[in-house]
């Protein structure tokens, strides 16, 4: 009777405090030799804590049952010290018990995760020597864990044995060519899964609007989207969010604004997105209007979204207001910026002709700038005609990317403007002497229904 009431406690406990209360009841009472205390205990401390969890779990006087092994093998799987998981499995084999159907697809979406590979083939030999490679969900797992580790041939293999498959399996395998950068692949799956009659759901379309994204197959994206209306599917935060992701990269900023509006709940990604597709397309002043009302919505805009707005106030020529976001970043939203802020500041006060201010944001940034905030420094430079004494950028600019022929004309044309006509000679004779030349923008053009591609090259 004692033992139940104590369980009914530790099921119902919510903090810290109160289970190490429990706790010490549980020693004075000697009931911390019982196996479904211990495995409730364990159970009530993940739900507060992991790492509390594991000082209970390692304080238990016997040996855990199974059930709590699986229960913080599973909480570690869901944090951000997931590599524990495998530690903790590693831990599990050198006791008497054996890991059952449960704890493998925790260890091994552990190993997908931190892209243990060897681990997670390791654990793959386990569950065949134990029978469990027939067992459905241990299948889905093992197919993700490959597919997150990059061995997208090793995901379709367990993906073709598995004797039987349900929408996860497909979802996954979808999702794994996807993330592994095969698209097309993801679509041939996606038509093998229509023949075996098995009805794609929001996940398995969210892969596929990824897919389209990365191919900017705007009529892929129409169809699913179409797909989703017809069968009267609920655009939830991850579809809705997807979908209006693909519309946005595929430059339709009005359908994508539909979807957006439609939306009932909408996420931080959500208006990231959107704010940054007006921003690229040109309408910077409804990205900052958009921005004002997702804060107004009580959301904390991140690193993403700021580099969007940022982005907006270059195009735009807004350099009071790109200065106030930018210490805004920081002060208010307690967000370091990073390469991607600081190149939009550069570029900020480069296309407004403020060259002195753009130096000066490269000088004070806390890391080395990378080739595209010193081209985007020295093009500006370029472009308002104005000279530029600080040799070492442009010799940072070659180190990084010595082959790139643009570099070295970019490099002479500056110095030519500081009246370096000798640098300027050299590079251009360094550039021959490396059989480097400017290569050409250009752009692929679609026609007859994708049959063909043509190449339209662009002097820049």
């Amino acid at each position: 009777m004692v033992c139940r009431h104590i369980q009914s406690l530790i099921q119902r406990s919510k903090t810290t405090t109160h289970l190490l209360q429990l706790q010490s009841l549980v020693f004075k009472t000697a009931l911390d030799h019982d196996t479904e205390i211990v495995s409730r205990f364990v159970l009530s401390a993940c739900s507060i804590s992991v790492g509390f969890a594991r000082l209970v779990f390692d304080s238990v006087p016997i040996t855990p049952p199974l059930f709590a092994w699986n229960t913080i093998i599973r909480a570690f799987t869901k944090s951000s010290a997931s590599i524990e998981s495998v530690r903790l499995f590693s831990q599990l084999q050198r006791v008497e018990l054996k890991p059952d159907n449960f704890t493998y697809p925790f260890v091994l979406k552990a190993c997908g995760q931190c892209s243990m590979f060897g681990e997670g083939g390791a654990v793959h030999s386990m569950v065949i020597k134990v029978g469990f490679d027939s067992d459905p969900y241990i299948g889905n797992t093992l197919l993700m864990m490959y597919a997150a580790c990059g061995a997208i041939r090793l995901a379709r293999r367990v993906f073709d044995e598995m004797p039987a498959r349900d929408v996860v399996s497909w979802s996954s395998m979808i999702a794994g060519y996807v993330a592994c950068n095969h698209p097309p692949d993801a679509f041939k799956v996606f038509r093998h899964m229509k023949l075996a009659n098995e009805k794609p759901n929001s996940v398995t379309l969210v892969s596929l609007l990824s897919a389209c994204t990365r191919l900017l197959d705007i009529r892929a994206g129409e169809s699913i989207h179409s797909y989703i209306i017809i069968n009267h599917m609920g655009l939830d935060v991850a579809l809705g969010t997807a979908l209006l992701e693909m519309y946005s990269k595929c430059g339709h900023i009005k359908k994508a604004f539909q979807v957006f509006n439609s939306m009932v709940e909408k996420s931080l990604q959500s208006w990231t997105i959107m704010i940054s597709c007006l921003a690229d397309h040109g309408r910077g002043e409804d990205a900052l209007s958009l921005f004002t009302k997702m804060e107004q919505t009580g959301l904390k805009p991140d690193s993403v979204a700021f580099a969007g707005i940022l982005s907006a106030c270059s195009h735009l020529g807004l350099v009071d207001v790109g200065e106030k976001y930018f210490c805004q970043m920081e002060r208010i939203y307690d967000i370091k910026p990073t390469m991607e802020h600081y190149g939009c500041m550069v570029d900020l006060f480069g296309r407004a002709g403020l060259i002195d201010e753009a130096y000066k944001i490269i000088k004070n940034m806390p890391m080395e700038p990378n080739s595209v905030i010193i081209r985007c420094f020295l093009g500006a430079c370029r472009t308002h005609g104005q000279s530029f004494c600080d040799d070492n950028l442009r010799k940072l600019l070659l180190k990084l990317e010595p082959e790139l022929g643009a570099n070295y004309v970019l490099a002479a044309n500056v110095s030519s403007l500081s009246g370096s006509w000798n640098d300027a000679a050299d590079l251009r004779i360094a550039m021959k002497q490396k059989r480097l030349t400017k290569v050409p923008g250009f752009s692929w053009v679609e026609v007859n229904d994708g049959s063909a591609e043509v190449i339209t090259e662009v002097a820049v």
